[in-house]
């Protein structure tokens, strides 16, 4: 075995080093319905060698050149399957073409929103997605109306998968230990669901009333430039975090309808 890899802060890599929990997160991915899973940074691969034992084809995507070169000379099964370079910035069709894989990984704290942003407009080739982030964040994804952590990325995830908080980690299983713990959380994709609105339409409606949660939506959606009826709405006295994604969808269906 090669020497290990040092933890490089400026890419928020914090290393899982018990192996219990490293085989329950890769089981948290579940029975998949595509032939290939790819890990987002995989550091030294403590979790994918878990994930190498299941009966799809498992990739990984890593960043740090060090890990990659600790993966290729440590993991064999790799061989043709470890893609260096930045998942935020690359191109899955230039690996799986128009074929779909599942996603899971520890993620790096610094950039998980961006990478379940990512998941979202990758939605029609992503039919599962699960993996650790910052307890936090897990928590805010599975979020239900009315809690205080319930926001945007709550109802667009939930618009798109079925949300599952599964378990929480310590600090202590990590080097070096994180300052937070971490929660492992898996969505797969509602099948066979149509919104009836535009998707990026219902993401700038959400995005737009949670950035002024405060205001009631009336106010909080002004710029959408709706009709004087907009008062009369069921929702327009309401504030964002009091609707479920399912009535975020019915508004957004009734501002295609009315915009001015």
């Amino acid at each position: 075995m090669s020497k290990q890899v040092r933890a490089k802060k400026h890419l928020g890599q914090h290393f899982l080093k018990d192996e219990l929990i490293a085989e329950k997160i890769a089981d948290s991915i579940g029975d998949v319905p595509c032939k290939y899973i790819l890990e987002i940074g995989p550091g030294m691969g403590v979790m994918t060698k878990y994930l190498l034992e299941k009966k799809f084809e498992t990739f990984v995507i890593e960043l740090d050149l060090e890990s990659v070169g600790y993966l290729s000379i440590n993991y064999s099964k790799l061989k043709n399957h470890i893609i260096g370079g930045d998942f935020l910035k690359w191109d899955a069709s230039e690996v799986f073409g128009k074929e779909e894989y599942a996603l899971i990984g520890n993620f790096p704290y610094n950039i998980s929103s961006q990478i379940v942003f990512k998941t979202l407009e990758q939605r029609d080739k992503i039919p599962v997605f699960a993996g650790m982030f910052q307890k936090e964040v897990a928590e805010r994804i599975c979020a239900k109306e009315g809690s205080k952590v319930y926001g945007i990325l709550s109802v667009l995830c939930q618009a798109f998968y079925d949300v599952e908080y599964l378990f929480t980690v310590d600090e202590s299983v990590f080097v070096p230990p994180p300052k937070v713990k971490s929660g492992v959380m898996r969505m797969v994709r509602k099948e066979n669901f149509e919104l009836g609105c535009s998707p990026s339409r219902l993401k700038d409606i959400v995005k737009g009333a949670f950035n002024q949660r405060r205001k009631t939506l009336r106010n909080a959606l002004k710029r959408f430039n709706l009709p004087a009826e907009v008062t009369e709405q069921w929702w327009a006295s309401k504030r964002a975090e009091q609707l479920t994604w399912q009535e975020f969808v019915e508004l957004t269906n009734w501002v295609e309808k009315h915009e001015l």
